[in-house]
C-alpha cells in the first residue's frame, strides 16, 4: 500500500516537472518576443497571459488537495515554488534588472512584512487561553462572531481573527456540524470586521498613509452594519438548523467553571504590534536602500519591533498556556509558504493594474465611472489579488478623473470647506472613495485568499479536525451568501 502511493506520488511528480519545463520555456520565448520596447513600463508591455501561473498556483491550492491529498500535504511547499519560478525566471531573462527589481520589491516591501505582522500576531494571539466552560450554541456563537467583528476594526481583522478562533473553536468541540460556524468567522471576524478604522485592514491604512483623515471610515458604519446585521441574522438561523439537523443537546453550564482569560500580558505586545503598524502609517523617516528597492525606516523598526513582541511573548507565556490552545507552528508555515508563490506570481497582475489605462486592463479600468461599478471593481478584484494596491488603484482613478489632488481629498475629508465646481468634484469622489474602501474590504471574504487571515483561520481549523470546503467550495458559500447582500448594499447605497 505503502510503495503504490509512492509510485503515485512519483508518476505525479515527473508529470508536474515535465508541466514546469514546458511552461518554463514558452513564457521564456513569448515574453522574449514582448520586450525590448523602449520607453513603456513593464506594467505596459505585460500581456494578460503572463498572469498564467498565478492562476496555476490557485487552481493548485483548488484542486490538488481534493484529486491527490497525500502529495499536496507533502509537496505544497514545493509546487509553490515551482509556479513562482515558472514564472520569475522568463520573467527575469527578458526584463533583467526591471524584472529584478519587481521581485525583490514585492518580497521585501510586501511578503516580508506580510509573514512578520502574521507571524507576530498568530505567535502572540496562540499565547492567550480562553478557559472555563463555553458553551457553543447558536446564542453563544453569534455573541461571539459580533464581539470578534466589533474588535476587528480596532486589532486589525488578523488580530481579532487570531485571538477568537481558538476560543470559538473550543467552544463548539461537541458539536457535529462546525464548518459552516468558521466559514462565517471568516466573513465576519476577518474581514467585514475591519471596516471602520485603519488599523483593521490594510487598504484602509493605505488610505491612512495617503491623506485620508484617520476617523473619516467611521463614517462607513451604515454600511457594515447592514451587512453585519444580515450575516449574524442568517447564521443564528443556519447554526440553530444545524443543531437540530444534529440531533444534539447542547451540554449543561452549571456555573461551576467560568469564563476566564490566561496569558493576558499577551494584550501588551498585541498593543505593540498594533502602535508600530500605526507608526509606520504616520511617522516619515528617511529610507535605506535594499538591493535597489528604497525601504522607510519606519517600515524597518516596524518589522523589527513585531519580531521583538512575538519573542517576548514566547519568553514569557508559559509552555502549557500554548499547549492548551493546541499551538503549533504548522498554519504559519503553510501560509508562509503558498503565499511566498503567491506574490512572486501575482507581480504581473498587480503590474498590469498599476499601469492603469495603459496596461491591457486599461478599458476595464476607464469604464469604472460609478460609484458602483467603484464598489465592484474593486471588490472582485480584490477578491483574488492583494486587496491594499487595488485600492490605491481605483483610488487615484478616482482622483485623475475628477481632476483632484490628494491634498485637496483630505482636506475635504477632513473638514475644510471648499466651494463652486471644486465642491461637487470632491463630494463625488467621496462617494466612490466610500465604494472604494467598502469594495475592498468586504469582498476579501470572496475567497481564501482575498484577505490575510482567510488562509490562517481555514489552517487552525484544518489542524483542529474541522473539515474546511475546498477552494472552490468556499467561494460557493460565499457566493450563496455573501453576493445577494452586496448587491443590496449596491442599491442601498450606491444608486
Amino acid at each position: 500500500m505503502i510503495r503504490t502511493i509512492r509510485d503515485k506520488n512519483r508518476r505525479i511528480t515527473h508529470r508536474l516537472a515535465w508541466w514546469a519545463a514546458a511552461l518554463l520555456l514558452t513564457p521564456a520565448l513569448t515574453l522574449a518576443a514582448a520586450g525590448g520596447q523602449d520607453g513603456k513600463s513593464l506594467g505596459e508591455l505585460l500581456p494578460l497571459w503572463s498572469t498564467i501561473p498565478f492562476v496555476g498556483i490557485l487552481l493548485s491550492i483548488a484542486i490538488m488537495p481534493l484529486v491527490a491529498p497525500a502529495f499536496w500535504h507533502h509537496h505544497f511547499g514545493k509546487l509553490s515554488a515551482a509556479w513562482a519560478l515558472i514564472f520569475a525566471l522568463p520573467f527575469l531573462v527578458v526584463y533583467r534588472g526591471e524584472a529584478f527589481h519587481e521581485i525583490v520589491h514585492i518580497i521585501v516591501v510586501d511578503y516580508i512584512p506580510f509573514i512578520i505582522v502574521l507571524w507576530g500576531l498568530f505567535t502572540i494571539g496562540g499565547g492567550i487561553v480562553v478557559r472555563g466552560r463555553l458553551v457553543g450554541t447558536p446564542l453563544v456563537n453569534t455573541v461571539l462572531l459580533l464581539i470578534g467583528t466589533l474588535l476587528a476594526s480596532w486589532v486589525g481583522t488578523t488580530g481579532a481573527a487570531m485571538l477568537l478562533i481558538r476560543p470559538v473553536m473550543r467552544a463548539n468541540a461537541w458539536r457535529h456540524s462546525k464548518q459552516h460556524i468558521i466559514i462565517f468567522f471568516i466573513f465576519l471576524v476577518a474581514n467585514i470586521g475591519g471596516s471602520l478604522t485603519p488599523l483593521g485592514d490594510p487598504p484602509l491604512l493605505l488610505g491612512f498613509i495617503h491623506g485620508v483623515p484617520f476617523f473619516w471610515t467611521l463614517g462607513l458604519f451604515p454600511q457594515m452594519a447592514l451587512v453585519v446585521l444580515i450575516l449574524l441574522a442568517v447564521f443564528y438561523l443556519l447554526d440553530s438548523y444545524m443543531l437540530k439537523k444534529d440531533g444534539q443537546t447542547p451540554p449543561p453550564n452549571d456555573g461551576s467553571d467560568p469564563v476566564r482569560l490566561e496569558g493576558v500580558h499577551n494584550f501588551i505586545f498585541l498593543g505593540g504590534v498594533l502602535l508600530l503598524v500605526l507608526m509606520s502609517g504616520t511617522v516619515e523617516l528617511p529610507s535605506v536602500s535594499i538591493l535597489g528597492v528604497l525601504v522607510p525606516w519606519q517600515d524597518i523598526i516596524r518589522n523589527l519591533g513585531i519580531i521583538v513582541m512575538l519573542w517576548l511573548s514566547l519568553r514569557t507565556t508559559s509552555h502549557e498556556l500554548r499547549k492548551a490552545n493546541d499551538f503549533t507552528w504548522d498554519p504559519i508555515l503553510e501560509v508562509a509558504y503558498l503565499f511566498a508563490g503567491i506574490f512572486i506570481t501575482i507581480i504581473p497582475a498587480l503590474t498590469i493594474l498599476r499601469a492603469g489605462s495603459k496596461g491591457v486592463m486599461g478599458a476595464f479600468i476607464d469604464a469604472v465611472e460609478a460609484p458602483w461599478q467603484y464598489f465592484w471593481a474593486t471588490g472582485v478584484l480584490s477578491s483574488f489579488l492583494d486587496n491594499a494596491p487595488t485600492y490605491l488603484t481605483f483610488f487615484n482613478t478616482a482622483l485623475g478623473k475628477l481632476h483632484l489632488t490628494e491634498a485637496q481629498a483630505g482636506d475635504f475629508l477632513a473638514g475644510v470647506a471648499f466651494e463652486g465646481d471644486l465642491l461637487v468634484r470632491l463630494q463625488s469622489f467621496e462617494v466612490m472613495l466610500t465604494a472604494i474602501s467598502i469594495g475592498a474590504v468586504f469582498m476579501g471574504a470572496m475567497t481564501y485568499i482575498g484577505n490575510a487571515p482567510n488562509f490562517m483561520v481555514r489552517s487552525i481549523a484544518e489542524e483542529n479536525n474541522i473539515k474546511m470546503p475546498s477552494f472552490f467550495g468556499f467561494m460557493a458559500w460565499s457566493v450563496t451568501i455573501l453576493i445577494p447582500v452586496f448587491i443590496l448594499v449596491t442599491i442601498i447605497f450606491m444608486r
